[in-house]
């Protein structure tokens, strides 16, 4: 990877690096766990440190935006007239450290050792949040402007699924209003290959009950007379795949945005090893649905998949008993186009329609539900983010998506018509939610100059060019 060093910008973040990684060290100082009820207190106290750093760095119109019993930092920069406008989003909320006892230096103790910073929160995402502020002050404190409208959108619930963030963006749309998203909530393919998310998978989940009588009973004077719970079940969800990985669920890709050619060319750009892919999760096969590749698989096109079953006896050594109640738990990763609660209906009128005799079948919606998010490759930021991710690391950065779900992509483009680009720098050997969470300070300079690079850069594009569609 190179490193400008011939820009009044670069000499500024170099001479100032020092300064940077105490504030790191600060930042990372706070226990802002927003899942505990007794770090409240403490999210409140990391919030107001972002608002702090926020307004050193000359950004403008500071607001602590209530979310529920955490908050929200509001932030911009606004004095660039006929350029784009971008929304930097991040969160500085942290994962519990739990169990303690397997981390080497205490959680909230950062420890700067071989290149790294350890502690929880390191790399997901205090680091990254606090790059995307100094790549601001930067260019700010060397030109006395920006080339780009930018403003800023801090979150203290990430770590438990942004529960209040939906209905503060409804509310606040007028001042988030924006041409382009970018986070820095994400991570390169490695430390020498960069990489853009382009899509995330959307979710939907459905319980499932069966019975057939009032009560378990006994096979020796029931046995090959009454149906049976578990087998009926069995036979129930036997229907919902065929052999070949195909979903059944009629209409169930009835509204599946198929891939355009350049985007199945970029996705098998990444390199598959099969070999390794198997032996790293133990397993002989990789089956799924035909005419389609691994990667295309998992990243875009949509699952379903049995999650647990349960009924009968489960207990230590036999009863004979022939089951009247059996359950199933049931999941979905949808792809562009679908509505995860239509293709629940879907799947429960398929499960109405193919129950077998003797069987009475009910359901149960957890509310799990998420969207599916695709960023299409020919939208007008995503060559200019390319072109400065190839000159940071010398090479062309490979399009992926991830099977997962980022509810957060979806409800900005909903609310706000904007696409969310995602160019974080966290690794996946970095300890992401596990003990011993460690940041290399390598990415963290870097990562300063990329976002520098692409406030330039997307200052040069049309904000017309940016809108979603």
């Amino acid at each position: 990877m190179t490193h400008d060093t011939g820009s009044a910008w670069q000499t500024y973040l170099r001479q100032h690096q020092s300064r940077f990684l105490q504030e790191l060290v600060e930042l990372l100082r706070i226990p802002s766990v927003s899942a505990a009820d007794a770090s409240v207190g403490d999210v409140k106290r990391c919030g107001e440190w972002v608002a702090n750093r926020m307004r050193k760095a000359g950004i403008e119109n500071i607001a602590i935006l209530p979310t529920g019993p955490h908050a929200c930092v509001y932030g911009d920069w606004l004095h660039a007239p006929g350029k784009p406008t971008l929304l930097l989003y991040g969160h500085f909320d942290v994962q519990p450290p739990d169990p303690l006892e397997l981390w080497r230096s205490p959680p909230f103790e950062p420890v700067v050792s071989d290149g790294t910073i350890t502690a929880r929160g390191a790399a997901d995402m205090k680091g990254n949040l606090l790059l995307m502020i100094i790549a601001f002050e930067a260019l700010l404190a060397t030109r006395g402007s920006l080339p780009v409208n930018v403003k800023f959108l801090f979150e203290g619930q990430e770590e438990i699924g942004s529960r209040d963030l939906a209905s503060l963006v409804a509310a606040e749309r007028n001042r988030l209003a924006c041409d382009l998203i970018l986070t820095a909530d994400g991570m390169q393919w490695d430390v020498d290959q960069p990489a853009m998310l382009m899509s995330t998978k959307g979710a939907c989940v459905l319980q499932v009950d069966l019975e057939t009588a009032a009560m378990d009973l006994h096979s020796g004077l029931y046995g090959g007379t009454v149906p049976n719970a578990l087998h009926a079940l069995v036979e129930l969800l036997g229907t919902l795949r065929d052999r070949e990985g195909r979903i059944c669920v009629e209409g169930f890709y009835d509204d599946v945005k198929p891939l355009s050619s350049e985007e199945r060319r970029a996705i098998n750009a990444v390199p598959f090893d099969e070999k390794a892919y198997k032996s790293g999760i133990g397993v002989d096969a990789l089956p799924g649905e035909p005419g389609y590749s691994v990667y295309e698989r998992a990243w875009a096109r949509p699952t379903l998949d049995l999650n647990g079953m349960w009924g009968g006896y489960e207990g230590d050594s036999v009863k004979t008993v022939i089951p009247a109640k059996a359950h199933a738990k049931i999941s979905c990763r949808l792809v562009a186009g679908q509505e995860p609660s239509v293709i629940v209906g879907k799947i429960e009128e398929h499960l109405r329609r193919h129950s077998p005799p003797g069987a009475r079948v009910t359901f149960v919606r957890p509310g799990l539900e998420a969207r599916a998010y695709r960023v299409p490759l020919d939208h007008a930021g995503v060559a200019p983010v390319a072109e400065v991710l190839q000159k940071a690391y010398n090479r062309p950065p490979y399009f992926v998506g991830v099977g997962g779900s980022l509810p957060i992509t979806d409800m900005f483009l909903r609310e706000l018509n904007a696409y969310t680009y995602v160019v974080g720098f966290c690794q996946t050997d970095e300890r992401i939610h596990s003990p011993n969470e460690f940041y290399r300070l390598a990415d963290f300079e870097l990562g300063q100059e990329i976002y520098v690079q692409l406030l330039e850069r997307i200052g040069q594009l049309e904000p017309g060019s940016l809108s979603a569609r």
